[in-house]
C-alpha cells in the first residue's frame, strides 16, 4: 500500500473511512463495487495521483466504514457520498464508480450535477427489472456468508486460481475487502434499483462510460444510453470482464486520465 493518508468523515449519520493520495490538485472520488473497498482502487489511483487528489472511500457496510444493520440501498449510498463531498469540502470533484459504485455515482450526479466536474461510470449495475430479480434471488449473499468463515489465505488462493492474470496485490486487497463486507451490504441487491435510463437522462456533466468485453452494460446498451444523453462518451477496454479495475487496472487508469485531461 502506498504511503497515502487515511481518515474518517462523519457523513449522513455514519462514519465513512477513506484513503487519500493528497496534494493541491483537482479531486477525484472513486467508488468501489459490492464486496470491495476504497483500497481496491490502488493500481488505478497510482495512475492518477500525479495529477489528481484521489479520494477512495469505503461504502457503508464495507471496509472500515460504519456497518448499519439496515439502510444499504442506493439512495443511502448516494447520500453518504454527498455527505462525504461536503464534509471534505471538495470543490467540483470528478466521480468515478465501478459496478455498485457506478450506479451510486450516477445517482449522485443526478442530484448534484452542478457541483461535479465530470463522471466516469465503469460498467455500472444498470440492470433490467428482470435481471435485478434474478440477482436478488441468487445465492450470492449465501456464498458471501460462507466466505466469511474462510481464512484470508484461502480466499486469496481461490481467487488466484480463478483469476490468475490478476496481480497478487489486488487479489489480497480484494480478499481483505471481502472479509470486511457485512451481510447487510447485500441489501443493495433488493429490487427495485433506481431506473437507470431515468438517471442517465438527468445527468448533465461530461460522462465517460467504460465497459469491457463481457460487461453488465453491453455495447448495445451503451449506445442506447449515448442516444439518451449526448454528454456520454463510450470506451471499451479489451481483455476485461465486469471487474475492469482488477482485470486491466493500468489500462483503465490510462483511459480515465486521458478523459480527465481532455476536459475543458
Amino acid at each position: 500500500m502506498p504511503a497515502w493518508s487515511s481518515g474518517v468523515c462523519e457523513a449522513n449519520g455514519i462514519e465513512v473511512h477513506y484513503l487519500r493520495t493528497g496534494g493541491d490538485k483537482p479531486p477525484v472520488v472513486m467508488l468501489h463495487g459490492l464486496m470491495g473497498s476504497g483500497a481496491c482502487w490502488t493500481p488505478v489511483a497510482r495512475a492518477l495521483e500525479n495529477d489528481f487528489d484521489v479520494i477512495m472511500p469505503d461504502a457503508r457496510g464495507h471496509g472500515d466504514s460504519s456497518a448499519p444493520h439496515h439502510g444499504c440501498r442506493y439512495d443511502d449510498l448516494a447520500s453518504d457520498v454527498v455527505g462525504l463531498l461536503g464534509g471534505l469540502g471538495l470543490s467540483r470533484p470528478v466521480l468515478v464508480g465501478h459496478s455498485m459504485g457506478g450506479m451510486t455515482a450516477a445517482v449522485v450526479a443526478k442530484w448534484l450535477a452542478w457541483q461535479l466536474r465530470a463522471l466516469v461510470l465503469v460498467d455500472p449495475t444498470f440492470l433490467s427489472p428482470e435481471r435485478q430479480r434474478e440477482v436478488h434471488s441468487s445465492d450470492v449473499a449465501e456464498q458471501h456468508r460462507q466466505a466469511l468463515g474462510l481464512q484470508r489465505s484461502e480466499l486469496v488462493a481461490r481467487a488466484r486460481a480463478r483469476s490468475p492474470h490478476r496481480s497478487l496485490e489486488l487479489v489480497e486487497l480484494q480478499a481483505e475487502a471481502r472479509l470486511k463486507t457485512c451481510l447487510s451490504a447485500f441489501d443493495v441487491l433488493t429490487p427495485p434499483n433506481p431506473p437507470y435510463r431515468e438517471v442517465v437522462r438527468a445527468i448533465d456533466v461530461p460522462t465517460l462510460l467504460v465497459i469491457g468485453d463481457s460487461p453488465v452494460v453491453t455495447l448495445e446498451m451503451a449506445t442506447e444510453l449515448r442516444g439518451i444523453n449526448s454528454r456520454i462518451l463510450i470506451e471499451q477496454v479489451r481483455d476485461a470482464a465486469h471487474g475492469l479495475p482488477f482485470d486491466q487496472p493500468e489500462r483503465l487508469g490510462g483511459v480515465v486520465a486521458s478523459f480527465l485531461r481532455d476536459l475543458t
